[in-house]
């Protein structure tokens, strides 16, 4: 059976859409919630939410990319709730142009490289640097990041791309350094998930979806639910052998290219 229950879990980026998946699955199954988030009123209001539903669960404003601010930040919470048992590092984002279009080399700024990094992969570091020694303290502990498949093949989006990269090699290196503290650590790989992200694109291309469907084997797009139970999955005693796996939750988008496969061999897929 897959349990996870009575832990405090840190999950950031908790407004958004995956983010409220991942709060509200995790708490449902009896567990506190530190939920982080920049968005004061966002976060404030998800927090509440969850306590009307009889969640334990206590927001966390903070700016992951500066690390300087983040264990204060985190205090009170961990007072109220407990030592970070997991953490799942969920926020995350891509710097677009003004009309939704995503950034390309040939358009790209430093200034926009570094804020995609800062944000992608720094992030994730400087809040596993908050909690990593609580855990070790008391015996482990559980780190889920949520990286893309574009650390896998191109995208677009190049400095977003190339920071969720880096996120999977640092959390490769995070299993195999801290294995030893019974701290297991796995990267979810989502392919295109339907969340407010993606509410400029799709009010430029009403059809954006629909045309992204044939690129996908199982003909669908991925929901922040089912971002939501992989995580849980990993967070699990039924993962207890897993750690610095990658998970592709992209509806077989990487598991081939059937479009090109289809024109090559004239069959229908």
């Amino acid at each position: 059976m897959i349990v996870v229950r009575e832990k405090t879990i840190l999950i950031t980026g908790a407004a958004g859409g995956i983010g409220q998946a991942l709060c509200q699955l995790f708490g449902a199954e009896g567990n506190r919630i530190i939920a982080l988030d920049h968005n004061r009123e966002a976060v404030e209001t998800l927090c509440a939410a969850l306590r009307a539903s009889g969640i334990s669960a206590a927001s966390v404003v903070a700016d992951i990319t500066v690390m300087a601010c983040i264990a204060d930040a985190l205090a009170p919470a961990i007072r109220e709730l407990g030592p970070v048992d997991i953490l799942i590092n969920n926020a995350g984002g891509l710097t677009g142009l003004p009309n939704g279009e995503s950034l390309s080399l040939g358009k790209m700024t430093p200034e926009v490289w570094s804020k995609d990094v800062a944000l992608n992969l720094n992030g994730a570091f400087h809040c596993v640097e908050a909690v990593r020694q609580g855990m070790i303290a008391q015996g482990g502990g559980v780190i889920v990041n949520i990286g893309s498949v574009n650390s896998l093949l191109t995208f677009g989006c190049p400095a977003y791309s190339a920071a969720k990269a880096g996120l999977a090699s640092y959390t490769r290196a995070l299993a195999t350094e801290f294995g030893q503290y019974n701290i297991r650590a796995n990267t979810i790989l989502p392919g295109t998930v339907r969340t407010e992200a993606w509410e400029t694109m799709e009010k430029n291309n009403p059809r954006v979806f629909e045309q992204l469907l044939k690129w996908y084997p199982l003909r669908r797009i991925c929901t922040p639910a089912d971002v939501a139970q992989a995580a849980y999955f990993l967070a699990s005693d039924a993962a207890q052998a897993i750690t610095g796996a990658e998970l592709a939750l992209d509806a077989g988008l990487t598991a081939g290219n059937g479009v090109m496969a289809a024109e090559i061999t004239s069959a229908a897929f």
